[in-house]
Formats: structure tokens, sequence, C-alpha cells
């Protein structure tokens, strides 16, 4: 019930004013971070080394570039990159200035590059040159001239530099000693950042300068980052700002060790060279390591605390690491949440356990995290919240701070996101009697291959293109080393031959790769009386290929 209006003593006389309310920003972890820690290892990159003094100089000079080429207040500025310093220091610097930055997801195709730098109205982008080979395309479809920066990491692997000049040429420009302009709001956006379009697509994500603050703040409490922490880049900082560890680690003033693809060899050298502390990644990279040949592994140098999303892993993964010495965390939540949403604290009760019925604990989604208002399950008809049993299945839906302003350009989707007063994830799930939240499956047909969606209907568009096909489905098929793979069910036209092979290259011209199925069968499909394909049949059928 709505209290009546009142007035009171504790209103009359105290007003907001500069000296006792500010925007909750997370540009402001830098810079305090410089002021406390200004000679603590920021940055390392290869035998890069940036201090933190250094890192806010070098997005003080960052901005100060952007500023002079009349980049400001709302302004786009796309980065595609792995995870280089440039991405990080691209996270303060474009805010730094009001802009907007858009990190860009490195394995998408030329014609999805271009729909995102044409729908975001990027005036700038930062571009690494390894990734050349997707970007000049792009820009050749984007059909407008759009300033480039190349990044010329000499860490790379072949590409050519396609703009006007290098990122360290481009930091020369600016001046040093920039000082921030700080959001005229904390509702200001401050990343824009796309789903991997579940519905054709992809959907622009438009975080805020509060949710940001507040969800990086929540890393820093439930993952125990401190000072003395090492944070390992084996999750792509393009993925909802790196889960807003871009944020998270520099608030917690830790060392940011930069890594450009996920190499088990290269990581372990760098967990004991660099001493890492903390690492987050998808159910694949954890399998990776933990099957990585016995050659490359090196004995932990101390407690390594990983954090695992983007898809449920499954409980012999975290069985796996946690024999070889991980401590596992598992986190759960989308590009919409900032990443983290929930996560499966741990309960002392849990000790009694033996090993694999705490990797079935732990491999629930949890619980609301700390910045977070609500995290419930409910009907996705009436919103009611569904009976805490653990067989009742509902939809995950959030409300709070750290959930999204919306979909750029979008206010269908979004009003769709937000009916009700809660944002709807998509996801069903049980809720536990201890209150804990379990996935069982997904409302909509997504497929999560290495942490990236990939849209099933996107893939049945790009065979039904293909000449000799009649009728096309896809569905997951369980994949030990991706989670799943896209699998790709295909009726042929009355008279027409062809190969798994033929069908799979048809496909790698029409879209990224990883989206590509790694099986296709040939056959009739299942339908319904009134013409509708079976998709579960199909799921049952793929998971015994």
């Amino acid at each position: 019930m709505t209290e009546p209006a009142r007035h009171s003593i504790f209103d009359q006389g105290l007003e907001q004013n500069p000296a006792n309310h500010v925007p909750l920003s997370p540009i402001v972890f830098l810079r305090r971070a410089a002021e406390v820690y200004p000679e603590r290892l920021a940055i390392v990159h290869g035998e890069q080394r940036i201090t933190y003094a250094e890192f806010h100089a070098r997005c003080q000079r960052f901005a100060s570039a952007l500023e002079a080429r009349g980049i400001g207040y709302g302004d786009c500025v796309a980065i595609m990159a792995p995870n280089v310093p440039a991405l990080l220091e691209a996270h303060f610097a474009v805010p730094m200035v009001g802009a907007v930055l858009n990190p860009i997801n490195t394995r998408l195709d030329a014609a999805t590059i271009a729909f995102i730098l044409e729908h975001g109205e990027a005036k700038l982008l930062i571009t690494d040159r390894e990734l050349s080979p997707a970007v000049k395309p792009a820009l050749a479809q984007l059909g407008r001239n759009l300033p480039v920066v190349d990044i010329d990491d000499p860490l790379g692997l072949g590409g050519e530099l396609l703009g006007e000049m290098d990122y360290e040429a481009f930091l020369e420009e600016g001046e040093a000693g920039y000082v921030s302009i700080e959001p005229r709001d904390e509702w200001q956006s401050l990343c824009l950042l796309y789903t991997s379009g579940t519905t054709g697509n992809p959907k622009g994500v438009v975080y805020h300068h509060r949710g940001a603050y507040l969800n990086a703040l929540g890393n820093v409490i439930q993952f125990g980052l401190t000072p003395n922490s090492v944070y390992l880049w084996t999750l792509p900082m393009f993925h909802c700002s790196g889960w807003s560890y871009t944020w998270a680690a520099t608030a917690a003033a830790a060392t940011h060790v930069c890594l450009r693809r996920v190499d088990p060899a290269l990581v372990f050298q760098l967990i004991e060279r660099e001493k890492v502390t903390h690492l987050c990644g998808a159910p694949v990279v954890l399998n990776m390591l933990a099957h990585a040949p016995d050659a490359v592994k090196r004995p932990l140098p101390n407690a390594v605390r990983v954090m695992t999303g983007g898809a449920a892993p499954p409980s012999a993964i975290i069985e796996n690491m946690e024999k070889q010495g991980f401590s596992i965390i598992h986190a759960y939540g989308l590009t919409e949440t900032y990443g983290p949403a929930t996560a499966c604290l741990w309960q002392e009760d849990w000790n009694e356990l033996d090993l694999t019925a705490k990797s079935e604990m732990m491999a629930r989604q949890g619980v609301a995290n700390l910045t977070l208002e609500a995290a419930s399950v409910r009907d996705p008809e009436s919103l009611a919240e569904v009976p805490w049993d653990g067989q009742t299945l509902g939809e995950i839906m959030m409300r709070g701070n750290t959930v999204m302003k919306g979909y750029l350009k979008n206010p269908s989707a979004t009003a769709q996101a937000f009916a009700g007063g809660w944002f709807h994830s998509g996801d069903l799930a049980v809720r536990h009697p201890d209150g804990y939240i379990e996935v069982k499956d997904r409302s909509k047909d997504i497929i999560i291959s290495g942490g990236e969606n990939i849209s099933s209907l996107e893939v049945e568009e790009a065979l039904y293109r293909h000449p000799k096909v009649l009728e096309a489905a896809v569905v997951a098929r369980p994949d030990e080393r991706w989670g799943e793979t896209p699998c790709a069910f295909v009726t042929l036209k009355t008279g027409a031959e062809a190969t798994a092979e033929e069908i799979i290259e048809h496909c790698r011209r029409a879209m990224a790769r990883f989206k590509v199925p790694r099986t296709v069968v040939f056959g009739p499909l299942p339908k319904t009386s009134t013409g509708k394909i079976q998709k579960f049949l199909l799921r049952l059928q793929a998971r015994e290929l």
C-alpha cells in the first residue's frame, strides 16, 4: 500500500547539493585507485607493465583525444578487440567525455558488425589488426565513412591496418591531466552491448552509470577482490563488459592480466608467473583447463577462485576443477543484467557432502546478488511466484538497479522485457526449498555455445536459403567442449541430393563460424497435426547422436 504524501521535518531545508549527492559512476574507481595506489601494478600484457598512475594517465589522454575530435555526450565509440589494454582503457576513457562505449563481439561476421556500427551510430571505431578480415568487409558494407583507429598489438597474429593511425599515436593526440566530465545523472547511458541476435538482428542493450557502479561493487564483495588480487582475463571484455569486472577489478585496485586468446598452456603459465588469484569464464573454458594435457598443467602457486556462468556448468566440470585446486563460484545472469545477477553462494552444511554432491549443489544458479533488488521464479502469465518446491517450473525474473535501461531503438522489445514490472529472462527454472534457483530449460530455442547465444531461427534462415533444402529445424546438441553446438535437421527437396559438408559450407558463408551447425541429419521432420515442427523430439534425437 502506498503511503499518502505528507510533510516531514526531515525534508525541511535538507536538499540535495554537490556536497551530499553525486551520481554514481564507475569512472571514479580508476581515479581513486590511481590516487591511493599509484605505483601498484594495474595491467599486465605480455612484457608490458602499466601502473595505476599510468593507467589513469593513458585514459586521460584517450578521453582528451576523443574530445578533440568532437566526441562527447551521447556519442557512440565502438571498439572491436580481444582482451588487450586498449579495450580495458576504453571502459573508462569513453565515459569520461560522456560518450557511450560499444564493445563488439570479436566472433561476429561482417554483416552483423556492419549492422551494429550503423544501429549504434558509431562516431569512431577502434579495432585490432588481427580482426581486419571481418572488420574490413563490414566497413565496406556500412556505406559511410567511419574514422578508424588501429590497435597494432605486437602479440596479434596477422591482419592489416585499416585506420588513419594506431592506438598509441591516437593517445598522443590527447593532453595529460584531462579532467573527466561527470555524468549528468547516474541514469546516463554508459555502454551499448549487443545480444547475440536470438530473434534475427541483435538487440542493443544499454547500460547506465548507476548499474555498472553497483554491479562492480557487488562483484568485488562476492568474488573477494582486494588490492592483492590478480585477475586473469579469460572472459572476453566485450561480453557484458567482462561481466562488469573491467570496473570491479579496478575498484579493488587489483592487477588485470590481459589475454588475447584462451590457450590452456598460456593460462597455466600466467597463473604460475603472475600468481593469478581470480578468473572468470564460461563452462567451456573450465572444461579446457580441466582436460588440458598434463604436459601444460602447472601446480597452482596459490588459491585460484573461478567464477563461471553463461551456461549451466555440468557438475562433472565443477568436480574436475575442484579436484585440481580451483575454487568454483557459479553465477547466472544475462547481458541485460550487467553479467552476474545471481550466484550459488556456499552454505556451511555443504561441507559434509562428498565432492560429487557438492558439485551438484554448486551447479545451481543460486540466489540474488547483493546489489540486485530481487531474483524470482514466477509464472510467465500471472507473474505469481512459484512454490519453493524444486519442481514447479516458472520463468526467472529480476528487478533492481543492475538491470539495463532497455533495448536501443526497440521500444516494443523493451516493453515486453519489462512487462509487469519485472525483467523477463526467458529462462525456465525451479526454486528449491532453500531458496536457490536452478535453470531447467529455455523458453526460447537459444543454443549456448562457449558462452555465446546462437539463434536457432537465424541458422534455420540460412538453411532455408540453400537451393536444395525444403525444411529445416535447428536444436542444441550437447558438446563436451562447447557445452552445446547447433544440430541441423534437414529435409531436402524431392530428387535433390546433398552432403552434410555441403550444408555446413553453405552456412559458413552466411554467418559467423561459431553459429554454423556441427551436425546435419537428413530426413523428414516430426510435426504436430497443425504442421508445427516438434523440436522437443529433435532435441531428444540430437542427444543420442
